[in-house]
Order: structure tokens, then C-alpha cells, then sequence
């Protein structure tokens, strides 16, 4: 009886492995796309949240199932809500990502006086933004203390720094559209003190809030 010669043993082992390696990198990719990504905080618009240095986890589907080229939503789960912090795609440089707070959501009225944030005809509390600069610019020169009032229009958001008076947010370029929404930040995972050389470590797993 003739028979076949069997398989190299090391060709098998390499095609296990690289099996292993294609089915590892899709998973990645799909949680990557569709669960959580990871992002770096490069700037303190976002101070005293979140310091240069942080590593956060955001989710991609707190919004939603999106298609990852257009933005649309094929599985909605709910909407973006004040005070969430959003990662989304810079509206000036859809290449760069943004992170910051939400103000207001469609149909609000957002009005700045004099460094007082005001939706809806209401004052908004401050809760965890500062004023570093306790200079007020008037409305002619820029609007970063006096701006609107703006209506937020269908499918976008009013958005601003925590560190109100160094962020480039609504302020000067207006509204994010929600299919430029990323995700919503929920945590921090790792946080590097470049200027001291350390890990801060009383912020590693702290909730984003």
C-alpha cells in the first residue's frame, strides 16, 4: 500500500502560530473598533480631570454600535448626555482627536458671561472646571470669557475644557457632530509624571466623572 509522507512537524507549528497571531490581531482590532480604545492626554485643556500624562480607556459603544467610516450608528444605545466626557474627531482636523466635556446637547441655548457658563437661561455650575486666569477678555477679542448665545443644532454638541481658560473648544469653532463621537472616557489606567519622572499611582483606575 502506498501512503503520503506526513507534514513536516514545523510547518504545522508555524501555521498554528501564525493562526494564533491573525486570530489575535482581529480580536484586538474588534475591541479596538466596536468595545474600548486607549488614549494619552497630550495637553491640560482638560485640568484638574485629567493631567498630561494620563492614559484613559474610552468606550466605543456607550452611543452606540457605529460604522467606523462614516460615524453612523447601526446599533443605537443612547446618546451623549451634559457633563460626558467625549473623545471625538477634532471638527478643523478630523485626523487629530479631541477630549472634553459636554455642555450642551441638541436644542440647548449656550451663552458665556463673563467667564459664567449659562444653558438654558440657567448658571451652570462650575463642578470640576477651573479658572487659572482671573483676567476676563472681552467678547471683541475672542470669545473665551463672553460668547452665544448658541443653539445647539440637531445631532451635535456644545463642548469645553475643564481647564476653561486654556481650551480650544465650542467656544471658537462651535459644535461637534455626533458622527464625529468616539466614545465616552470612563477611565484612567495609567498616569506618567513627565516633569518629575513618576507614576502617579493614587490615579491609576480612578473613574473619569
Amino acid at each position: 500500500m502506498r501512503t503520503e509522507p506526513a507534514a513536516l512537524p514545523g510547518k504545522s507549528l508555524v501555521r498554528e502560530y501564525a493562526e494564533a497571531i491573525g486570530i489575535a490581531l482581529l480580536l484586538a482590532l474588534f475591541i479596538r473598533t466596536f468595545v474600548v480604545q486607549a488614549f494619552k492626554i497630550p495637553s491640560g485643556s482638560m485640568i484638574p480631570t485629567l493631567l498630561v500624562g494620563d492614559h484613559i480607556l474610552v468606550s466605543k459603544f456607550s452611543y452606540g454600535v457605529k460604522n467606523p467610516l462614516t460615524g453612523t450608528v447601526w446599533v443605537p444605545v443612547g446618546e451623549p448626555q451634559r457633563g460626558d466626557v467625549i473623545v471625538f474627531k477634532f471638527p478643523l482636523n478630523p485626523d487629530q482627536d479631541f477630549i472634553k466635556r459636554v455642555i450642551g446637547v441638541p436644542g440647548d441655548t449656550v451663552q458665556g458671561i463673563d467667564k459664567k457658563v449659562y444653558v438654558n437661561g440657567k448658571l451652570l455650575p462650575d463642578g470640576p472646571a477651573v479658572h487659572l486666569d482671573p483676567q476676563i477678555i472681552p467678547a471683541g477679542i475672542q470669545p473665551r470669557d463672553t460668547f452665544g448665545p448658541l443653539t445647539v443644532p440637531p445631532h451635535s454638541l456644545f463642548v469645553m475644557g475643564d481647564n476653561r481658560d486654556n481650551s480650544q473648544d465650542s467656544r471658537f469653532w462651535q459644535f461637534v457632530d455626533f458622527r464625529a463621537i468616539k466614545g465616552k472616557a470612563f477611565m484612567l489606567y495609567w498616569s506618567w509624571d513627565n516633569d518629575n519622572f513618576a507614576v502617579r499611582w493614587n490615579r491609576i483606575g480612578k473613574l473619569i466623572h
